[in-house]
């Protein structure tokens, strides 16, 4: 549950999508690591640094509450309590700018992949805005039922966990195999490909409100899961040994 809840804490499949666009503004390959580590060390940092003042503000003995109020008014006490006004509101703007630049980013990611999943051309205007109005409006819709709805934001997020995470996971398994054509140390992705895989199938099992944790036992949707781990990794080791 903790890795699916957390989602984009440790790994992403949103992330993941994204390296494609990253990718194209190099001029070199060499260029890939200083890029792709460091944006990953440097996120990490950015992470670790709110989590620790989240940790001292909302602790049980935190000198803060502000419960029912949301993150809005938590980011708002740390950037204002930690930091003069001004270095505040750089804060609170980089807050937005990361969720307005995600928004924009996932949006036009979905408009790409609905124009090139039933083949449309998007090099005209009219043809962009005939894909994008529909996304927009689903978009829409999700955030309505996210305010008006008291549970709907948890809702939301744990569908979204969930599937950002397979995508991660599909990532990795990808990454896998890729490594292993090329006679390359596999390895790396292998491990976490499995980890993930063993996360995201149980959890179907497992969650209660979102899956079918509900109707089987606990240790039974860990069971199916380990399965389907099995199954996945029997997968792809017939794969290599059929590639050799």
């Amino acid at each position: 549950m903790m890795f699916i809840s957390i989602a984009c804490g440790a790994i992403s499949g949103f992330h993941a999508t994204q390296s494609p666009l990253m990718a194209r503004c190099m001029t070199n390959e060499k260029q890939a690591r200083p890029i792709f580590y460091g944006a990953m060390i440097a996120e990490g940092i950015v992470a670790l640094l709110w989590a620790a003042a989240a940790a001292y503000f909302f602790g049980p003995n935190g000198p803060v509450d502000t419960t029912g109020k949301g993150g809005p008014a938590m980011v708002g006490v740390i950037a204002n309590e930690w930091f003069p006004k001004s270095i505040a509101a750089i804060t609170v703007l980089g807050v937005i700018s990361a969720a307005v630049t995600s928004g924009d980013t996932a949006l036009r990611s979905a408009r790409l992949i609905v124009a090139d999943s039933l083949g449309i051309d998007q090099k005209p205007i009219q043809n962009r805005l005939l894909v994008a109005l529909p996304v927009f409006a689903v978009t829409a819709g999700i955030l309505v039922y996210s305010l008006v709805d008291t549970t709907g934001f948890d809702v939301i997020w744990r569908y979204f966990a969930w599937s950002n995470q397979v995508l991660a996971t599909v990532t990795l398994w990808t990454a896998t195999v890729y490594l292993s054509l090329k006679k390359r140390p596999y390895i790396i992705a292998l491990i976490p490909a499995i980890f993930m895989t063993m996360v995201t199938s149980s959890f179907l099992f497992v969650a209660e409100k979102e899956g079918l944790g509900s109707f089987i036992p606990r240790q039974a949707g860990y069971t199916i899961g380990a399965v389907i781990t099995c199954i996945a990794m029997y997968v792809f080791f017939r794969f290599k040994m059929r590639s050799k």
